[in-house]
């Protein structure tokens, strides 16, 4: 089966492409790649893994032409960002608004 190894980094990816035999998981291809050695900050235990955008898990069988897409822990949860820029937008629209009426 013909499998890519995908792991991107904040300047650029690494991709590896395999050559591997039927049934191999998601944890083979990875151990494969050599991704482990080389980007010693993943950690199988922590990382998410996922085919084409899918999370999976390790002992996932893949199928030929799959790519197995290693995922970076996320640097700011999501939520936290909206509520921030949420709250952000509303001070500016309140001192606008105090703005505007002493202008009056």
């Amino acid at each position: 089966m013909k499998i890519e190894v995908v792991y991107a980094l904040p300047g650029h990816q690494e991709l590896v492409a395999l050559d591997l035999p039927e049934g191999a998981t998601a944890q083979q291809a990875i151990e494969a790649s050599g991704l482990l050695a080389k980007c010693p900050e993943i950690d199988l235990a922590s990382n998410k893994v996922g085919v084409f955008a899918k999370l999976v898990r390790l002992d996932t069988p893949l199928r030929d032409r799959d790519r197995v897409e290693i995922y970076r822990p996320l640097i700011a949860d999501p939520k936290e960002v909206r509520k921030r820029r949420a709250a952000e937008g509303k001070a500016m629209k309140k001192g606008a608004g105090e703005a505007h009426e002493g202008a009056v």
